[in-house]
């Protein structure tokens, strides 16, 4: 992001640059307390999470109102424009990512509803969940400091993220087809699972917007491999 004559201009930008860290701090909180729910069987926590989705979502209003006003104001062009947008895009994902913390808030509802012992230890679930907390932590760090090689190196993490969660997945399989009558619970795990998977692919998106944001370059649909090549090897 440049330097302006206009300090007034910066304070907008990194005003707005902090308030998306915020909405990133508190869907991190959510996934946490949503994993600890459904690990757990805290129901009570997980209600809360379910509640508390209206914040990130505000927050995304309020945050995509304010850059449409600077848009306005400013009419910002180069990085300072693609410095924006990264923020316009960020926030839709961190928003998703709320979702996807709410769903699986709901998935440890449905699993203390049926009033039944979990089907597995939950170690591999806990595993993977810890993994896409990181990633995203990773991610957002790199957002706030603008860091190509850590953007780069945060979504790399996806590849393990994708590894666990498919073997969470054959672990639910094999042991729905061992035991059918754990196939209601084996159901909201696989999709409390699948959310956390999702998880990694939006904290991937937000590393993509980064690399846009300095480079210029848009690497959605290019592999990391490629991408580290490109820009890093050079």
């Amino acid at each position: 992001m440049n330097e302006h004559i206009s300090q007034q201009y910066d304070d907008e930008l990194n005003a707005l640059k902090n308030r998306v860290m915020a909405m990133g701090g508190l869907v991190e909180n959510h996934i946490e307390k949503a994993t600890i729910a459904i690990i757990e069987g805290e129901e009570d926590l997980a209600a809360r999470i379910v509640d508390a989705d209206f914040k990130v979502n505000s927050l995304e209003v309020s945050i995509d109102e304010q850059a449409n006003q600077i848009i306005a104001k400013r009419q910002p062009t180069a990085s300072d424009l693609r410095f924006v947008m990264m923020i316009v895009k960020t926030i839709t994902d961190l928003e998703r990512i709320g979702d996807e913390a709410e769903k699986i808030a709901r998935m440890a509802q449905g699993l203390a509803e049926l009033g039944e012992g979990a089907i597995l230890n939950f170690i591999e679930i806990r595993h993977l969940a810890d993994h896409v907390r990181k990633m995203l932590h990773d991610s957002l760090d790199a957002f706030a400091r603008t860091d190509v090689e850590a953007a780069i190196n945060a979504a790399s993490q996806d590849e393990r993220v994708d590894t666990e969660y498919e073997s969470v997945v054959r672990q639910l399989i094999t042991k729905m087809m061992e035991d059918p009558r754990c196939i209601k619970r084996a159901i909201h795990v696989l999709w409390a699972v699948r959310a956390l998977e999702r998880i990694g692919d939006h904290a991937k998106n937000i590393c993509e917007y980064v690399i846009y944001m300095v480079k210029g370059k848009d690497v959605r649909h290019v592999t990391i491999e490629q991408v580290k090549e490109d820009l890093l090897c050079k």
